[in-house]
């Protein structure tokens, strides 16, 4: 293993698609939603420690989540748990673990990597990030890997890239572009040249640190004015100082689209972001029509193409849905159409108004 390759598993965030299962005092990252006996970050972790020293594995979540951290990864030094004060989207995420490990070891590449992805075939992805990190090492640019598409989602973001081969299946972007409608998702797969965003970024520390530098000059500044306190004991209060005056924005906004030496890797090892129940459906195994369900006191009688989601406790009976998600939960029923999953983020929202955040 390379004692310069470092990762980061990014896990502060609150998965309200996968409500009422996912909740914002447990989130889905720390559950097992697809009833395999491991949790989604579990998986994360040991996807990379097969290939990342565990030395170098960094889990970077909120404050109120490092104790289910520390209980679900036991493995994991405590030090290597980076706390983040309150929520700013994924760039001062980014920034505060470059500026961290740029004090441990300023030749670090870094993984940037979601906590709850779910990825099939681990020896690909080892082999695709093994490439993307060497190009990183001896090319002064930025890497992502993207999923070779294989219908038109209009749930995922895109990145289109040059016909032009940049060397051994690795080809410069030319556009990232947000989750289009159905229309744009089928004139995207039709070109040929869009892969769908998988939001794994990897490059040199000094590299991102410089890009931070050009294209988000204030947020850099801020980490970069006392950045000898990373990692003593005066770094807690740094941060709860500095993350409130940084903007919320995400490293696709604040720095990839605008950087202009970012390649990516066309890559096939069985990803899913796993973020909504439509998603865990098809990752989970169906009975003769069509049914997944995730728990084991579940009887389906006479229902067709529906997810369901109980815990293992308490027994559901279910007769006569078609193409139905039903999740329960000790103190939420959830019953929706699969095509309106996208609107469950707006039913939560009602919830709140309505019932105030004991449910969330």
């Amino acid at each position: 293993m390379n004692q310069h390759h470092y990762v980061a598993i990014m896990a502060g965030g609150i998965g309200s698609r996968f409500w009422p299962k996912s909740r914002t005092s447990y989130p889905k990252q720390f559950l097992d939603i697809l009833n395999t006996g491991k949790t989604l970050i579990q998986w994360t972790y040991d996807r990379y420690a097969d290939f990342i020293s565990p030395d170098n594995i960094f889990v970077v979540t909120s404050e109120e989540y490092v104790s289910i951290v520390k209980e679900q990864l036991p493995q994991l030094k405590p030090e290597n748990i980076v706390a983040e004060p309150s929520r700013k989207n994924t760039a001062p995420c980014v920034a505060y673990i470059s500026f961290k490990l740029a004090q441990i070891d300023p030749e670090a590449s870094l993984i940037v990597a979601p906590s709850d992805h779910l990825i099939l075939d681990n020896e690909e992805f080892k082999t695709v990030t093994l490439k993307a990190l060497d190009f990183a090492d001896h090319h002064k640019s930025f890497v992502t890997l993207g999923i070779k598409p294989t219908y038109p989602n209009t749930g995922y973001g895109y990145i289109q890239h040059e016909d032009e081969l940049s060397e051994n299946n690795i080809y410069k972007v030319k556009l990232f572009t947000e989750k289009p409608n159905l229309e744009l998702a089928k004139t995207f797969i039709a070109s040929g040249d869009f892969l769908w965003n998988a939001g794994i970024f990897i490059w040199k520390i000094k590299e991102v640190l410089l890009a931070f530098e050009k294209y988000q000059p204030e947020m850099y500044e801020l980490f970069a004015v006392e950045q000898e306190k990373f990692n003593t004991k005066e770094e807690k209060a740094l941060i709860e100082r500095i993350y409130p005056q940084c903007t919320n924005i995400s490293i696709d906004f604040a720095i990839m689209e605008k950087a202009n030496n970012v390649y990516v890797i066309p890559s096939s090892f069985g990803w899913s972001d796993l973020g909504t129940w439509n998603s865990a459906y098809d990752n989970l195994e169906k009975d003769y029509l069509g049914n997944a369900v995730a728990g084991e006191n579940v009887m389906v009688i006479d229902a067709v193409k529906c997810m369901v989601s109980a815990s293992h406790e308490k027994l559901v009976v279910l007769q006569g849905l078609d193409d139905f998600i039903v999740v329960d939960t000790d103190d939420v029923l959830l019953i929706c159409k699969k095509d309106k999953e996208q609107e469950i983020k707006e039913y939560v929202a009602e919830v709140k108004r309505n019932k105030g955040d004991q449910y969330l």
